[in-house]
């Protein structure tokens, strides 16, 4: 179990503990140790770690998602009495965990983050894996990526969420491509979670003043490598059913109960903390939703005795804040009665009248029809605010100038660190060995190094085509199997299915797009023109399949009916065995996309991509991006490193649409298709892969949860260490 932070009494390392345990004495005694490693998501980026779980049922495995606690629940006897005598398995157990001990027990980075004072990174949604499903999308896989790196380099921090007992949507779509959403429920002794308890060993509950009564929250711990993460709960017998339904579904459509679960998130977090000794020395809220967390700092500074003045003063130094997206849907306002309904006596508890706290979540602080917005309260009560990518910096402070009205533009206190992607997570264990044999053993140590990257240069076409070709044939294997499934589900054509059966070939370029779906976005770019689609599509001589994938918020209908745009193009000729949306995205299909399409694209409308991540993860697999000059792309975009739009403004969106839809299809017809197929007498893409090792070479280094995580420690947290 990780010491992390065994210091205080109260910090549920010894509920873990006492979990894994439990879950020991269930096993046969050889197979103990996968007790202890399960309890710690430190498996999940090891080499050996999923194999470990994965050799005792293969076919579980799959099943369950990936969840080694109901994996050693849930096998058969006769499987665990299998694996408990398969000596090679029992010693890759113990590899795993001897590294994994190793790693908790190295000295933590030095600098003013401490066991007992970490850094406490809050967020609505953490995806650390695929089997705990509390999150959405990219804001979860950054959060999660940052966890990871975190515990990578040494840092104290935790993290701090919620535990939404239905987690995120699953999606179903229909035959006209209409997306339904269902839900699963999400049991807690089904996932390595132990619920924090004090010494009588009775749940560590918090209240927190909602709607005008306290509502009591639980605790439950999750440990990510070193970094615990503590996760919050309502479901508690004293609340009533509404208040225990605040933390029942992530991005919950109802707009008082999302803004009691901000509420929850910013004050319970805090509280929680409290209650279990634990005193950050940097609070950094990931996006708005946990604004009131210095809030809650200052209420109780003032509670132990200090002025109103030094109160807010101690909130502000303590906390960082990073906006994530210019996008109004992610700026949401609550009206003054949505307000007061919801947080009640909360602003006076922190010495203000109503109109006063009002005027912390308004732009124009004295238009009293403004609505209460979370961002900019995060702004104002931090002492440094960021974008997530050069551009959305820039777009960050033309948006937020008005709340700094005597500043120019370019001094507007919004910084930027571009987002980057925890590289042991994202990369596909055979490009990873690739990269371990001429970048050397300990190459992800230094992933942040220009210098370690060079190496890909020595990579032989021969051995570079030959992992990305074994990358390709895996992901359109998958895919296929996905198509087939999907298809008969939604009770499509027998002839439509049949075309999936024998499609998706291994050997044809294969393109990528897995996104959000939001109208910015602008998936439905891709059939914009059909007839320059279906030219593409239709060349035999250089064939070329499309894999797309996506979610859309279930209140947003436009983002629905993207999707449906797709669906009607589905009879087209080549469609069907070149073309498949695969449904239900989740981390899981990301990992396959990412490592196995040639070609990542991205069509956002500038300048409202903030940064994105996929993109990235695609990179260090090998693959290249074709994506709009907007978010992390107008950076990384250097001109053998991949292909580019325009990523100018235009206010004209039906002109702007025609304009990049015809430079897509150009650059992939004219440029894309013919370079993949360019082959020597080996049959090898050289001109290809020379493209791919100028992605990797610039792309890896500076677009890894190392550097930003660097960038973040020595920058924006100022813990007074430079690493």
């Amino acid at each position: 179990m990780t010491e992390t932070l065994a210091a205080p009494a109260l910090d549920g390392a010894s509920d873990l503990r006492v979990a894994m345990q439990d879950l020991a004495e269930r096993l046969p005694e050889p197979l103990a140790p996968l007790a202890e490693i399960a309890y710690n998501y430190r498996w999940s980026w090891m080499p050996e770690g999923q194999g470990v779980f994965a050799a005792i049922d293969p076919e579980r495995w799959e099943w369950i998602n990936h969840n080694p606690i109901r994996l050693l629940q849930e096998t058969s006897t006769a499987a665990l009495r299998r694996a408990a005598a398969n000596e090679p398995l029992l010693h890759r157990a113990q590899r795993v965990l001897e590294g994994i001990r190793a790693d908790l027990a190295r000295p933590a980075l030095a600098g003013r983050a401490t066991p007992h004072n970490p850094v406490a990174f809050l967020c609505a949604e953490f995806a650390v894996h695929r089997s705990l499903p509390i999150y959405a999308g990219g804001l979860g896989a950054l959060a999660g990526d940052i966890l990871k790196e975190a515990s990578d380099l040494g840092l104290c921090m935790i993290g701090v969420g919620l535990f939404y007992r239905q987690g995120y949507f699953q999606q179903r779509m229909d035959r006209s491509g209409y997306q339904h959403e269902y839900w699963f429920p999400l049991d807690p002794d089904r996932v390595p979670a132990a619920l924090v308890t004090n010494s009588s060993g009775e749940p560590v509950v918090v209240e927190v003043p909602l709607r005008g009564r306290g509502v009591l929250v639980q605790i439950w711990r999750i440990d990510v490598g070193r970094v615990p993460l503590y996760l919050l709960d309502a479901h508690r017998p004293e609340n009533d059913p509404i208040d225990s339904w605040i933390t029942s579904r992530l991005y919950v459509t109802d707009r008082p109960t999302r803004l009691a679960q901000y509420a929850l998130l910013g004050i319970g977090s805090m509280r929680a903390l409290e209650a279990m000794g634990i005193d950050p020395c940097v609070v950094h809220l990931n996006e708005g939703h946990a604004a009131l967390a210095p809030l809650e700092i200052a209420r109780r500074r003032m509670a132990q005795g200090a002025d109103k003045q030094a109160a807010y003063a101690d909130g502000r130094e303590r906390t960082v804040f990073t906006t994530h997206t210019p996008v109004g849907a992610g700026n949401e306002g609550y009206d003054t009665s949505e307000i007061g309904a919801v947080l009640d006596d909360f602003p006076r508890e922190i010495g203000l009248d109503f109109e006063q706290f009002l005027q912390l979540g308004r732009t124009h602080p004295d238009n009293p029809h403004e609505p209460f917005v979370m961002t900019p309260l995060g702004i104002k009560m931090s002492r440094a605010a960021n974008g997530v990518s050069r551009r959305h910096g820039e777009v960050a402070r033309q948006m937020w100038q008005p709340l700094f009205p005597e500043r120019p533009v370019d001094t507007v206190p919004v910084g930027y660190v571009t987002n980057g992607v925890h590289v042991p997570t994202w990369i596909s264990p055979r490009m990873r060995g690739l990269l371990d044999r001429y970048l050397g053993d300990d190459w992800l140590l230094q992933a942040a190094d220009p210098e370690t990257w060079k190496g890909v240069d020595d990579i032989p076409d021969e051995e570079l085509w030959s992992v990305r070709n074994e990358l390709r044939a895996d992901f359109t294997s998958y895919a296929r199997d996905r198509t087939i499934a999907n298809r008969l589900a939604r009770g499509d054509p027998d002839w439509y299915v049949e075309a999936a059966e024998r499609g998706f070939r291994p050997d044809r370029l294969t393109i990528g797009f897995a996104r959000r779906l939001a109208g910015y976005k602008r998936i439905y770019l891709l059939t914009l023109d059909p007839s320059r689609i279906t030219t593409l599509l239709g060349n035999d001589s250089q064939p070329v399949q499309i894999v797309l994938a996506g979610k859309a918020h279930p209140n947003d209908e436009e983002g629905k009916r993207s999707a449906q745009g797709l669906f009607a193009f589905k009879d087209a000729p080549h469609v069907a065995d070149r073309v498949t949306f695969l449904d239900n995205y989740s981390l899981a299909t990301a990992g396959h996309m990412v490592s196995g399409c040639d070609v990542w694209v991205n069509l956002p409308r500038p300048p409202l991509e903030a940064s994105g991540t996929s993109g990235m993860k695609a990179a260090v697999n090998g693959g290249l991006n074709l994506s709009v000059l907007d978010g992390w792309w107008a950076e990384a975009y250097d001109g053998s490193n991949g292909w580019a739009l325009p990523g100018d403004v235009a206010y004209d969106h039906a002109v702007q649409d025609g304009r990049d839809a015809a430079a897509l299809y150009d650059l992939v017809e004219h440029e894309v298709m013919p370079l993949f197929y360019q082959r020597d007498e080996r049959g090898i893409p050289t001109a290809w892969l020379q493209r791919v090792r100028a992605s990797l070479r610039t792309n890896g280094p500076r677009f890894s949860a190392t550097r930003m995580m660097r960038n973040y420690i020595d920058n924006v947290y100022q813990l007074g260490v430079t690493i």
